[in-house]
């Protein structure tokens, strides 16, 4: 990368060595992690890209690659990321305009693919800043990723009390009528315990019969392959020692994100819900996670959702938009039209960018 300090390195890093790369960063997420992109894209479908300034790892980022056959032309898709904030230090504006160059250099330079890139980066941060700055160059016009993601962000920094007593009022006397139904909340990130959440979703599904992207079996191949790390956090709420309620949450990195929840009629007679997220704050304090993220919200087309999440007075945030670039027309005139393998544009963004799984839930 001419004068710079910088080097890349692509697809040269085994899945464990990943695994282990993407606890330097406060900005991994289970989107970045390869055992995601191995089930929900196939192994096949991902690139790694690593960025080193003066041999040390600074930056990472993976790709699913969709390319008709193997013609030079396609796309390339980050979800989430690069991860780019070395944990315990400043995100560093050099880093991300490393990798920045990198990426486009690689993806839509070398490979003539339609780059696209959605990063978790907030509208307004000091971040999403960062970001735009060092993405100057690329194109911020729809693409994909037409969905922008909001979420409540709940900053777990004070202590317990304050986070409590900022609780909606109705939402904290449901949960302080939860604590006195004599309920049992019991944690495990095994088979066995995704299998009693599984049912709890089903049975829900099944009562509701709401149209939902999420796959529930995916995500279970997903925690199966998931390292010790990086498990999603099982919660699962039981009376009488059945159970009535259950919580997913991924903690990677320095945010914790809700990803599903289920609840059947016993549980919600007995508030266990409120329960179960109070108690998942309890864990993430604990093990000194920084934010919360509850998950996606969309106050119109799931009111009942968004005022659940609302109780917990976080802020109400969006992600900035995606980034791409094409040097390619072909790349570019797959994108327009929409024709990839088998379908439109709108089965693309269905198989790119499924809702956030807790956005689907009811």
């Amino acid at each position: 990368m001419g004068a710079c300090t910088f080097q890349v390195e692509v697809d040269r890093v085994a899945e464990s060595e990943w695994s282990e790369l993407m606890g330097r960063f406060d900005d991994a997420n289970i989107y970045q992690s390869w055992s995601y992109g191995a089930v929900r894209w196939e192994e096949k479908n991902l690139s790694h890209l690593i960025l080193k300034r003066d041999g040390e790892v600074v930056a990472m980022a993976q790709l699913r690659i969709i390319r008709p056959g193997n013609l030079r032309f396609g796309i390339a898709y980050v979800r989430w990321g690069p991860m780019c904030h070395l944990r315990g230090r400043e995100l560093d504006p050099e880093i991300v305009g490393g990798m920045a160059a990198a990426l486009r250099h690689e993806y839509a330079g070398k490979r003539g693919l339609h780059l696209e890139i959605l990063p978790n980066a907030l509208i307004g941060s000091v971040r999403a800043q960062i970001f735009q700055s060092a993405f100057g160059q690329f194109s911020r016009k729809p693409g994909i990723s037409v969905e922008q993601y909001r979420t409540f962000v709940l900053d777990l920094s004070p202590a317990l009390e304050q986070l409590r007593k900022k609780l909606d009022k109705k939402w904290r006397n449901q949960l302080s009528a939860a604590e006195r139904n004599d309920l049992n909340v019991v944690e495990g990130v095994g088979v066995d315990a995704y299998r009693k959440f599984s049912a709890l979703y089903t049975e829900m599904w099944e009562r509701k019969k709401f149209h939902t992207a999420v796959s529930i079996e995916e995500f279970e191949q997903i925690q199966g392959r998931l390292p010790e790390a990086q498990k999603m956090r099982i919660l699962i709420c039981e009376l009488a020692g059945k159970p009535v309620s259950g919580l997913v949450c991924s903690v990677v990195g320095e945010s914790a994100i809700y990803l599903l929840g289920a609840t059947n009629e016993a549980g919600m007679k007995v508030k266990a819900s409120y329960l179960l997220q109070w108690t998942m704050l309890q864990r993430l304090k604990e093990r000194h996670t920084r934010f919360y993220d509850l998950g996606g919200i969309d106050p119109d087309a799931n009111p009942g959702v968004y005022h659940f999440k609302s109780g917990f007075s976080g802020a109400d945030v969006s992600n900035i938009s995606s980034f791409s670039a094409c040097e390619n027309p072909l790349s570019a005139a797959l994108v327009r039209t929409g024709q990839i393998v088998r379908g439109g544009l709108r089965g693309l963004q269905q198989r790119l960018v499924r809702p956030t799984p807790a956005e689907a839930t009811r």
